[in-house]
């Protein structure tokens, strides 16, 4: 007899969920389910009729985990709506804000997968290691974009500032010394996944990878008009989760896909492992590429040149795009401004897309090795979070009628 396993709430990761597994008599899950209960915030519907500049600050503020992706994305949207062209030091500017966010992010996740992964022995050389590695990457954000958490220094039209030939030699000589530190790291997490004998298929999804970037992202390889956005309902066979699940499901070409740096990995680097193990692995060597990037960029950086595009504010209410590859996979943001206003803004965030992936993923094991795959995903629950309407006599839930604000 079937037997339903639920847990709730989840940990380790941002935001509320819960995972509903349906488990056959000889403990294999024959069905997963993984949804956000995250309550609603509306920092969308807040940007409603406010100046354009007010967006990026405002969406840095979604979420805690994922800011950086966040205000980029917001920025880019901005631009693209304004039809501006940043600088191409403005350029270099952001994509070093976001590499070094890459690896401060994928180092909190090894950090927070060591219980699972890490045996004692190797405990504290693990976390000093993430320690010294997310310290050098936060001083090139604090330098490079203001703020470590909340990057000031990201505004339409490009940037506040450039950096100084001072700043850019310091953050280049810090950055090539820690080069051997975070090679010796990738390769210690990469060899601890693998030993730890995860089974075989363990995550294993048919969604395709979806990705824009190998690192920062494009919005011209972002499809609109392949994207289509269903309601729980109609994802969900159980009415009790289609009615609790707060994030509506996106498509692309009318399939769930992945995203993130597995998916960065298939798309441009012909990786082709998949799962679990796959995924690690995937975010732990793209660390190395952010951080060729930001030796790269540091190296050809000329901060003599100017950082702000000139622009018109008021508008033309084009719908803008801005889509960045944040460590948790793509992050996509679009805006419409016009006369001097924002008409509509809306946020696709990666976890929106991970989520039905997750529960596909889920299914075929021994029950005790669900929570895995969320470790995997590290999905970010509060930025998929976005609007339930009830009614305003009952308070009870409209069926059919969750909306994107």
């Amino acid at each position: 007899m079937s037997e339903r396993v639920v847990i709730s709430p989840t940990s380790r990761q941002e935001g509320h969920a819960e995972l509903v597994m349906e488990v056959d008599d000889e403990g294999i899950v024959t069905k997963g389910r993984y949804f956000s209960i995250t309550p609603v915030r509306g920092l969308e519907k807040m940007l409603t009729g406010k100046a354009p500049e007010s967006a990026p600050v405002y969406a840095q503020r979604i979420c805690g985990v994922c800011p950086i992706p966040h205000t980029l994305a917001s920025a880019e949207a901005m631009d693209d709506s304004l039809g501006i062209e940043i600088p191409k030091a403005a350029r270099q500017l952001r994509e070093l804000t976001l590499a070094a966010h890459h690896i401060n992010s994928h180092a909190i996740h090894q950090f927070l997968i060591a219980p699972d992964v890490v045996p004692d022995d190797l405990m504290v050389t693990a976390i000093n290691s993430v320690s010294e590695i997310r310290k050098t990457v936060q001083m090139v954000v604090d330098i490079v974009a203001g703020e470590g958490i909340h990057p000031s220094d990201v505004r339409i039209g490009g940037m506040a500032s450039n950096i100084s030939e001072v700043a850019r030699k310091r953050l280049y000589a810090r950055c090539k010394q820690l080069k051997p530190k975070l090679d010796a790291h990738v390769d210690l997490i990469i060899g601890l996944v693998a030993d730890k004998g995860f089974p075989k298929g363990l995550g294993v999804t048919n969604a395709p990878p979806l990705a824009t970037d190998v690192l920062y992202g494009n919005r011209e390889n972002f499809d609109l008009d392949r994207f289509t956005e269903i309601m729980p309902e109609s994802w969900f066979d159980d009415p009790e989760i289609a009615k609790r699940a707060c994030s509506t499901v996106p498509l692309y070409d009318g399939r769930n896909v992945e995203v993130g740096p597995r998916a960065r990995s298939a798309v441009y680097g012909g990786f082709t492992e998949k799962g679990v193990v796959a995924q690690h692995v995937a975010r732990a060597l793209e660390m190395k590429t952010a951080l060729s990037k930001i030796i790269d960029t540091l190296a050809e950086l000329d901060t003599s040149a100017p950082v702000m595009a000139d622009f018109d504010i008021r508008g033309t209410n084009k719908l803008g795009v801005g889509a960045i590859e944040g460590p948790r996979g793509m992050d996509v943001h679009m805006a419409q401004v016009a006369n001097g206003k924002t008409q509509f803004y809306s946020c696709l965030v990666p976890t929106t897309w991970n989520i039905p992936t997750m529960g596909i993923a889920t299914e075929g094991f021994h029950h005790e090795f669900g929570p895995h795959v969320i470790r995997a995903y590290d999905p970010c629950l509060s930025c998929a979070t976005h609007m339930i309407v009830i009614d305003d006599e009952d308070r009870s839930i409209l069926k059919d009628e969750m909306v994107r604000i």
